[in-house]
């Protein structure tokens, strides 16, 4: 049976794309008729390739049974260099001097920046100069420090920039939406901004969202969620004939530095839209250095990456050693912890690592995080705490901190449950809360997060990663802390843990992580040798592996 792809095949193999009242082929015509000063064409209309001809077809050719148009939201996912920007705004004055125009619309460019908004508008605003009947029925107000619009002579229909701020549209109707590059907008104001624009859409008949973006990184956040939702419809999961998805990214198998894969992802290469020669040196780069092969993949390939571009392991083998351990499977193992203590900001974080007899190494973490203004947090960040909470993933304390006595009572309640060994702490803020367990009889051992100590430990446990010997239960806070890890490699080889955005990521989780197994790796590694010729500790496992 042939595996579901996302991919649109669609575009390339001529089938019919239903057009009973015509709109589609209006449509066409219409863009058919646009002018551009950069095309090289007869009276320099704009050259249309077929596969971007055939989206306008799909979007506007299809009704339902009242005779409305059928699509109501769009997701076109495509690399750099294709053109989505110039599609879309050709679309934009279709809406605003088209045959798609209705009285009073509201047609709105919405992006991250004041810059990425006036990139849409200006290719907007030419279209409407360079053709003299268009420019007679419309006022372009193009100011450098206010916003930018469009309005039509017609009907007052207008058509402005927006970028950042949610409020900038609160109050509208829009009759048609650009969301451009959705992958960079901000957490709480690109919701903000998000909700704002569906919320008065909402209010018109026929309004239409086109969602123009590459691929971005995360699980989580606005994009990620609209990316997702894509790939369901796509791939038949949801049946949502108002929803549009063209996806263009790899299909399984597909080789990043097969060039056939680059023309496949790329539809604009054969209409010239791309330099292929500077793909090719670009490509070259990107096998020698990891964070340019991630650049190349995202913006050159679609590939959307669950993680930052410096990624700490491979994360593919990270999500293959996904293997649920029962307790009863765990009690009686060595045991170490990790504890990266926070009070508000981030999250504070305790690790579990149990070495089994075979050397495999399993994890599983416990979260705590601050419950006041939670859903302020949630918005700023971009992700799912509640939902998180609910799930059990996360311990919710009430209040604007952590107290440190409930991650005293959870470490107590660990090393009552299994054979804890080691419990390795960082000592900011939590020194003395582990000298009180200490007191207990608990094994605390200092860790502090410097250089000297992180990095031999973070290069142990990428190895257990990178070597298949950890397994975990999947637990989606971990690897969204894992996802937001910069690795950074010395010249000596060793390994230093960032936040990839350190404004809004957590990697508190990572830290912990890297403590519990590093000691799990250092107490096994101190086993003698000489007691049995044929021991093989867990680095000369994962050396074999390497």
């Amino acid at each position: 049976m042939a595996k579901k792809s996302t991919y649109p095949h669609w575009l390339f193999d001529s089938s019919e794309i239903p057009d009973p009242l015509g709109h589609g082929e209006r449509a066409v015509r219409f863009l058919r008729g646009l002018r551009h000063p950069k095309s090289t064409e007869p009276k320099q209309k704009i050259k249309w390739a077929e596969w971007q001809e055939r989206i306008v077809r799909r979007i506007y050719g299809p009704v339902d049974e009242d005779g409305e148009r059928l699509v109501r939201e769009v997701f076109l996912m495509i690399p750099r260099g294709n053109r989505k920007t110039s599609l879309a705004a050709a679309l934009s004055i279709l809406h605003l001097l088209g045959p798609q125009k209705l009285p009073g619309g509201q047609i709105i460019f919405a992006a991250a920046d004041r810059s990425q908004a006036a990139t849409g508008f200006e290719e907007a605003a030419e279209l409407v100069r360079y053709q003299k009947s268009l420019e007679r029925s419309a006022t372009i107000y193009d100011p450098s420090n206010a916003p930018k619009s469009i309005k039509s002579k017609i009907d007052s229909s207008r058509l402005k920039a927006v970028s950042s701020d949610g409020k900038n549209v609160h109050g509208t109707t829009p009759t048609f939406v650009l969301a451009d590059e959705i992958h960079v907008w901000r957490n709480k104001a690109g919701r903000e901004m998000w909700e704002a624009i569906k919320s008065g859409m909402s209010k018109r008949i026929g309004g239409l969202t086109v969602v123009a973006t590459t691929a971005g990184r995360g699980r989580e956040g606005l994009a990620a969620e609209r990316y997702e939702y894509a790939r369901k419809v796509a791939l038949g999961e949801i049946d949502n004939p108002a929803f549009l998805p063209i996806i263009f990214e790899p299909e399984e198998g597909d080789d990043w530095l097969d060039e056939e894969v680059w023309h496949k992802l790329n539809p604009g290469f054969k209409d010239g839209f791309c330099d292929l020669k500077g793909i090719r040196a670009e490509a070259l780069e990107a096998q020698q250095n990891s964070s340019k092969r991630f650049e190349f993949q995202q913006y050159r390939l679609n590939v959307w990456h669950a993680n930052s571009r410096e990624p700490l392991f491979d994360f593919d083998t990270y999500d293959e050693c996904c293997f649920p351990d029962e307790e009863t499977d765990l009690l009686g193992l060595p045991c170490y912890l990790g504890v990266d203590y926070a009070q508000s900001g981030d999250l504070a974080a305790v690790v579990a690592a149990w070495r089994f007899p075979d050397k495999r190494i399993a994890i599983k973490p416990w979260f705590f995080v601050a419950g006041e203004r939670l859903q302020e947090r949630e918005q700023l960040e971009g992700l799912p705490y509640q939902r998180w909470i609910d799930d059990g993933y996360i311990t919710a304390c009430d209040g604007p901190v952590i107290p440190q006595q409930d991650v005293q009572d959870l470490i107590e309640k660990l090393c009552a449950d299994y054979s804890v060994e080691e419990v390795a702490y960082d000592p900011w803020k939590f020194r003395v809360a582990a000298m009180e367990l200490h007191d207990k009889g608990l094994p605390m051992i200092e860790m502090r997060q410097g250089p000297a100590t992180m990095a031999p430990a973070t290069g142990e446990f990428v190895r257990t990663v990178n070597g298949r010997v950890i397994r975990h239960d999947g637990n989606p806070v971990l690897r969204n802390h894992f996802a937001n890890v910069a690795a950074v490699t010395g010249d000596t080889g060793k390994i230093t843990m960032f936040k990839a955005d350190p404004k809004h990521d957590h990697i508190d989780g990572a830290f912990a992580a890297v403590m519990a197994v590093s000691r799990a790796v250092a107490a096994e590694s101190n086993k003698s040798k000489y007691n049995d010729p044929n021991y093989k500790t867990l680095s000369d496992i994962l050396e074999e592996a390497a």
